[in-house]
């Protein structure tokens, strides 16, 4: 493989461990075996995802082996990486319907037909004891307390269960069942990925090379892309709520997004972030284009000045869009004397994460009937009020009640 096809697969990576690796591998002059690991620890794939899975397609289209593992045994432990406190194990039928629609979501972005898929409970869940031994041998607890968030978390006296850490070691020895040459990971699975390295040297094996893509932050521009953080833009969401989104991103963010979620090769990432630094480029233009490529990445050609237009037809002209979902009324949703309380409807809408919120959304004016800004949130509507009208949650969620 050339210097430039080495340039293209190096390109947006974080860092490379050791440094001078991915060449030395290339020079094997085989396809390599590219390994990426996601936990289905929650159901939806988001842009953030897309960063890593991103740089496997691009392996792939090189002509290597592009392997996918669905953690579905080791999201059962769950990855301490970043966390203050140990997380709650889930339970498997969880952890499978989570692995369902990963696979569908990767798709999005993945050959998944050309691709190796594996879920590792195929070698790990009926591990035997001996082995679980062997492979817990492979690290100490000093190695183990190197790592930051366990360190701080020692320092504080917050627990820390064995379990946690036997995670990196079960990661480690998926690259041992795949004879990984190659990991990929965002940087917040540094150690992670470095122990597969420790884990493969003592099953024997040639040491995976260890690649890191930046994380990609989510719409407030601040935090880790996360559905927990409501900061999210997922690969499956429609082409309105992904683009409406997309034009909320600080400006700060644009040239990221470009580089990170779009196709946008990087002499065109490099002249938008010159023309947006010397004001030749203006920032809400470069915004709308970014969004326009991400929804056509995911929906297809055309898609994203679709939903452009939608956009500004909705929030220039404050129109409601041309298709509304509708949704019956529940009378089960309503009070004593069959009065609904709105926060109430906009939480079994899916308009609010609870009642609570509902209220506040209503004391912020964020809640609109028919246009018209909702202003009391202990107000209660008979069911004749609200059939046939739209509900609408912020700038990009309507719902019109039957």
């Amino acid at each position: 493989m050339g210097p430039d096809a080495l340039r293209v697969l190096a390109d947006g990576v974080a860092e490379i461990v050791p440094d001078g690796g991915l060449a030395e591998k290339l020079r094997l002059g085989r396809p390599l075996r590219v390994k990426l690991g996601v936990d289905p620890s929650r159901p939806d794939l988001t842009l953030g995802h897309a960063v890593v899975l991103g740089k496997l397609r691009q392996f792939q289209d090189a002509g290597h082996t592009a392997i996918l593992i669905i953690g579905d045994f080791t999201a059962r432990i769950g990855d301490p990486s970043g966390t203050s406190e140990t997380r709650p194990m889930l339970g498997a039928e969880e952890v499978a319907e989570n692995a369902r629609t990963y696979l569908e979501q990767a798709a999005r972005v993945l050959d998944v037909e050309r691709a190796e898929m594996h879920g590792n409970a195929e070698w790990s869940a009926d591990m035997p004891m001996p082995e679980v031994l062997r492979l817990a041998g492979v690290a100490t607890v000093a190695q183990m307390l190197e790592r930051e968030d366990f360190r701080d978390r020692y320092r504080q006296g917050r627990p820390i269960s064995v379990v946690e850490f036997l995670y990196p070691l079960f990661q480690g020895y998926d690259s041992v069942a795949v004879r990984a040459d190659v990991e990929l990971g965002g940087t917040d699975q540094t150690f992670n990925l470095l122990m597969g390295r420790e884990v493969q040297r003592a099953y024997g094996q040639d040491p995976q090379v260890v690649m890191t893509m930046p994380l990609l932050e989510g719409t407030d521009g601040v935090r880790k892309m996360s559905k927990s953080l409501d900061n999210w833009v997922g690969l499956t969401e429609p082409p309105d709520e992904m683009f409406g989104k997309l034009m909320s991103i600080p400006d700060g963010l644009i040239v990221r997004y470009l580089r990170l979620a779009t196709d946008d090769p990087p002499d065109a990432v490099e002249a938008a972030t010159r023309g947006l630094a010397d004001g030749s480029r203006h920032p809400n233009e470069e915004k709308r284009r970014m969004a326009r490529a991400v929804v056509d990445r995911y929906h297809g050609a055309g898609s994203g000045r679709e939903a452009e237009e939608r956009f500004d037809r909705v929030h220039r002209e404050r129109e409601v869009p041309e298709t509304v979902d509708e949704v019956a009324l529940d009378a089960a949703w309503a009070g004593a004397e069959g009065r609904f309380w709105l926060p109430r409807v906009l939480w079994q809408l899916g308009l609010a994460s609870s009642n609570g919120d509902g209220r506040r959304r209503i004391e912020q004016g964020g809640i609109r009937i028919d246009g018209e800004v909702v202003t009391d949130p202990d107000r209660e509507y008979g069911g004749d009020e609200l059939r046939g009208r739209v509900l609408q949650s912020g700038r990009r969620r309507f719902v019109r009640l039957r």
